[in-house]
């Protein structure tokens, strides 16, 4: 199937016009209106064609006609003299053998002129039909040489070949051009009197030798004398004046007036006998001037209907060529019309598009963005006014005045909004930082309440508050992530990437549930050590939240080429594929937080922080159910323990202010000069091995004489004495080796007792960490073995 007869092209076609564009409207009014014009045009030019085909026609029936008439007349005057030498007049024979080449002659050039596929629609067929009368024409011309035929016998014989040949009147039910129609019908009715001319010639050219006429031959002569002259009378109807004269004039020459002398003899031969003597060679001689005058006039009138049938022709030619520049013309008009409708309306609305989609795209998103960047609207100027396209119609150029409305009023809406979010942003960065000294100072209070509380459940209730207030000060930091804020807990030294997952854990609820798997020894920048804990606390809360309670949440860390990996990896319900696209949208920090449902700030807070450290974080789904987060720490996120500097190593970290307290990133609370247990980060490690050895057996710990120890930088021991190489459990942690205790409360005087007035150093939060989950270790197991009591 070609191209236009495809599918494609119908499909193509049915959706150009079913479509509702403007410029399928103006191809439709296009295509209705060349329908009707060509329609139209094409109605005049099949007439115009009818008519140029009918005069092209009847100029090539003129022509056949005439071969006809020529054959006709040499055949007339065959029969003349054939009939003349057979009635007795010798003087004919010498003249009939030329007579008969010019009659073969003329049937030659007939046949030519019908068996070309030119004239096959001018009656070809008809005349070859005819000319079967002809048929017998040698052995008629045999029978005569030999004189075994009588003059009536040929005479009818030729008179019946040429009345086939006069009968035909070609054309006459084509012609419709009354001028050519009336030609034609001359041409014939002037055909047929020649015709009775040339019998009435041929029959008293064999009576006038003997003078005498039989009873049929008079009848034959009275019949062909009316015939010839209602033939004339015909001729007179239908020819024109010019043609009508000519006649006239021929039949007034002097051989018309001696054959109508001749004539009138014969007709007073009614009795039998002509009164009078005719020569008969003079009547031969008399009758074919006239009958070659009347073939004259006959050849005038086709040489006329020839020429009306080409004027017609040339008429009709001319018409056609006009109708057809006509439609042209007609079709370049509306196609033009077409082409400026397009460029005076679409090509300008096409611009104003192009001009709404840069508002909408460009403008418009870069004055929202500038506007919420902005401490004051005044300073974002107004988007530059719709421009309207050139030679715009009046009904586009208000359709551009209503879209820089649109425009005004959506700068009016996003400057409205701009400051509602600055408003809103404020508020919240106000909000945190009062929850934030809140909770400081509600975590020192604790600390203070630890310090000096001896009792074990009261230990244990301080430390489930404590843990509260530490997740507490992590939402509020969340806030002051969300509006732009940076974090009050700032820390110089780099830490232990195991010691930076602890504090995170310390941060999040059902801590219990997570296991630390393989974890690779590297050391994180301070500067970032708050943020990468609370990036993974809200990881693995997120990993808690969404699995069944009996089931573990797994950390792994790894050291690669590209930065340090960290994985949390939960078996829980999983995600669908929808959903974790919209996740990881919120983690690549592509939407804003406050048009999308609060569940999810955990998400905003992850992406705000990774795109603040150039932290990449990818949600995946786990091998067999839930989800895996992975999260890459850039190198330069990473640090040199051995350098010993306290200074931030990621160059495009903003350094936090320092504060008077000193805290971990994922630890609770410490205030300067605080005794004993000052944090709970350790709560939120999993101990898979059980109680820890370094816990005391009856679940206390001294909080004077308790040995600083940080896992992470290998110190352990005793009051403060460092081993050189301490055992660890194994999550990693140094196992601290439980000392005999005193009996309760009484000095031991073996050993120097610290000044209790005396100013306690600082511990760390690993310090703080370690010692807090030693004594959780210690309580429980100590409420695990005590014997009830009564009423207990």
């Amino acid at each position: 199937m070609n191209a236009h007869g495809s599918p494609r092209a119908h499909r193509s076609a049915g959706t150009l016009f079913r479509s509702r564009s403007i410029r399928a409207q103006l191809v439709r009014i296009l295509s209705v209106a060349l329908v009707l014009v060509l329609a139209l045009l094409g109605v005049l030019v099949a007439g115009q064609a009818n008519d140029y085909i009918a005069a092209s026609r009847a100029t090539r029936v003129v022509t056949v006609t005439l071969s006809v008439q020529n054959l006709v007349h040499q055949l007339q005057r065959e029969r003349g003299l054939t009939n003349g030498m057979l009635g007795g007049g010798r003087q004919f024979a010498s003249q009939i053998p030329p007579q008969r080449t010019q009659t073969d002659a003329a049937l030659v050039a007939l046949n030519q002129t019908i068996d070309n596929p030119a004239n096959a629609d001018a009656g070809a067929d008809r005349v070859h039909a005819a000319l079967a009368g002809l048929n017998a024409l040698a052995s008629q011309r045999g029978d005569v040489d030999r004189g075994q035929v009588p003059a009536t016998t040929t005479f009818q014989f030729y008179t019946g070949a040429i009345a086939m040949l006069n009968n035909l009147e070609l054309g006459l039910d084509q012609a419709q051009d009354d001028s050519l129609r009336h030609g034609l019908q001359a041409l014939y009715a002037l055909g047929a009197a020649k015709e009775y001319t040339g019998q009435e010639r041929g029959l008293l050219n064999g009576v006038f030798p003997t003078g005498h006429f039989s009873i049929a031959t008079y009848r034959t002569f009275a019949q062909i004398l009316g015939q010839k002259q209602a033939a004339l009378a015909s001729y007179d109807i239908y020819a024109a004046l010019g043609e009508t004269q000519a006649l006239a004039t021929a039949l007034r020459s002097s051989a018309a007036t001696q054959a109508s002398a001749d004539e009138s003899l014969a007709v007073d031969g009614a009795s039998g006998t002509i009164p009078g003597q005719v020569d008969g060679t003079v009547w031969w001689n008399t009758m074919t001037q006239v009958i070659d005058d009347m073939r004259t006039v006959q050849q005038s009138v086709g040489a006329d209907v020839t020429a009306r049938a080409s004027t017609l022709r040339t008429t009709a030619l001319a018409w056609l060529v006009g109708i057809i520049a006509l439609a042209l013309i007609a079709i370049g008009i509306l196609v033009a019309l077409l082409v400026a409708a397009a460029r005076s309306i679409i090509g300008p609305l096409a611009a104003l598009v192009r001009e709404a989609d840069d508002v909408s795209s460009a403008r418009l998103p870069a004055v929202v963005e500038a506007l919420q960047t902005a401490d004051d609207e005044g300073d974002v100027p107004r988007p530059a006014a719709v421009a309207v396209p050139e030679k715009a119609a009046r009904e586009i150029r208000l359709v551009a005045g209503a879209l820089d409305r649109v425009q005004g009023t959506a700068f009016a809406l996003a400057s409205e909004q701009a400051l509602v979010r600055r408003n809103i942003t404020a508020s919240l960065a106000n909000l945190g930082r009062r929850n934030q000294n809140l909770l400081r100072r509600q975590l020192g209070l604790i600390s203070e309440f630890e310090r000096a509380e001896l009792d074990p459940t009261t230990l244990a209730n301080l430390f489930e508050l404590d843990h509260l207030a530490t997740r507490m000060r992590r939402n509020a930091e969340s806030l002051l992530v969300l509006v732009g804020e940076n974090g009050p807990r700032p820390w110089g030294r780099p830490l232990p990437v195991t010691d930076v997952i602890r504090a995170a854990l310390s941060e999040v609820d059902d801590y219990r549930r997570v296991a630390m798997r393989r974890v690779d020894d590297a050391h994180i920048s301070g500067a970032v050590v708050a943020e990468v804990a609370h990036m993974l606390a809200e990881l693995v809360e997120n990993a808690l939240a969404f699995s069944s309670p009996d089931l573990e949440v797994e950390i792994y860390g790894r050291a690669t080429d590209r930065g340090y990996l960290l994985v949390v990896l939960d078996h829980g319900v999983g995600m669908s594929a929808d959903e974790l696209a919209k996740a990881r949208a919120r983690l690549r920090d592509e939407e804003n937080f406050l048009v999308t449902p609060t569940r999810f700030l955990g998400h905003y807070v992850v992406g705000r922080l990774a795109r603040r450290l150039a932290v990449t974080v990818e949600l995946y789904e786990s091998p067999v159910t839930g989800i895996t987060a992975r999260m890459i720490l850039p190198s330069d996120l990473l640090a040199d323990p051995s350098s010993g500097d306290d200074t931030p190593v990621a160059a495009n970290v903003p350094a936090s202010p320092p504060a008077k307290t000193t805290e971990s990133a994922d630890s609770a609370s410490a205030t300067n000069g605080a005794k004993g247990i000052n944090g709970i980060a350790a709560k939120r490690i999993t101990w898979p091995g059980g109680i820890p050895a370094d816990v005391d057996t009856a679940g206390e710990m001294n909080t004077v004489d308790t040995p600083d120890v940080v896992p992470a930088q290998n110190s352990g021991g005793r009051n403060g004495h460092h081993r050189a190489d301490p055992e660890r459990t194994r999550n990693g942690l140094v196992k601290r080796h439980p000392r005999a205790r005193p009996s309760v409360h009484r000095p031991n005087p073996s050993r120097p007792q610290p000044d209790r007035e005396a100013p306690v150093r600082d511990r760390t939060p690993t310090e703080v960490s370690t010692m807090l989950a030693a004594f959780r270790g210690g309580h429980q197991r100590g409420e695990s073995t005590q014997p009830p009591t009564e009423g207990s």
